[in-house]
């Protein structure tokens, strides 16, 4: 603790980095930052755009940045990534800054940042096009955990042909997130298909009865094929699942020299 107060004193370290050496987490005005969850679970912490204001996001991510050298800020609006572009041009002029419009994220790295790296391949496949919300968010939390991501897109069973042409791709990764709307067919017939764990990723696409993703979900989790579900539209929880997976996949392959 002396060590910390003492940089502290030399302005070596913000009191932000301070508190969260010292609790494991950093307040701000807008709540606290969970500054060792990557360190502690494996999974980084991340700061959910929806139902904040901008000034909201923008505190907390200069937070992260400021603390564990990167934020990472999901479902967050175009507005909204502004204002955290330009608080952190104010705050941390060197960070960059990644921003997904599609599937609405954001990513900012201090210079100095050193992404994780993981000998896992994670594969993450659509079903359609519309699926891409969520998938982008899956593939966005996998890669920053440190996975060699592939895209496997539009391989949807409308025509099963084109599931049927990627499976040497889709054999050849470690772990699948598979992204399907309307039924959620695809990670039932993937799962089928290879020997790989598969996490389905219901979207809330379609319409109708069992429209909003309801029907995907419920149609994965009667799959009968192995496979684990997540929620709709849950694309960070599909990649992070995926990511600790892949993370025990590569630590397995250490272990026994291959």
């Amino acid at each position: 603790m002396r060590e910390i107060l003492e940089a502290v004193a030399a302005g070596e370290l913000t009191p932000a980095e301070a508190e969260s050496e010292l609790a494991g987490y950093a307040t701000t005005g807008a709540g606290r930052f969970d500054a060792t969850r990557e360190a502690r679970s494996g999974v980084p912490e991340a700061v959910l755009g929806s139902g904040k204001t901008a000034g909201e996001i923008a505190d907390l991510a200069t937070t992260a940045v400021g603390t564990t050298g990167r934020a990472i800020v999901t479902r967050i609006d175009p507005d909204d990534a502004g204002t955290v572009r330009r608080r952190l041009a104010e705050t941390a002029p060197r960070a960059t800054v990644r921003w997904d419009e599609r599937s609405r994220w954001l990513v900012a790295t201090a210079p100095d940042f050193e992404r994780p790296a993981i000998e896992a391949g994670v594969g993450i496949v659509t079903a359609g096009t519309s699926d891409a919300v969520p998938a982008g968010e899956a593939a966005m939390v996998a890669s920053e955990m440190g996975a060699d991501v592939t895209r496997i897109d539009d391989v949807g069973v409308a025509s099963l042909a084109r599931t049927v042409d990627a499976v040497d791709r889709l054999r050849g990764q470690d772990v699948l997130v598979v992204a399907a709307g309307r039924e959620g067919a695809l990670p039932t017939v993937v799962a089928g298909l290879v020997d790989t764990p598969v996490v389905g990723l219901p979207v809330s696409t379609g319409y109708g009865h069992g429209g909003e993703g309801e029907a995907a979900l419920s149609g994965m989790l009667q799959s009968c094929t192995a496979l684990s579900v997540v929620n709709v539209d849950a694309g960070f929880t599909a990649g992070t699942q995926a990511g600790l997976i892949a993370r025990r996949v590569a630590a397995a392959r250490g272990d026994d020299g291959r």
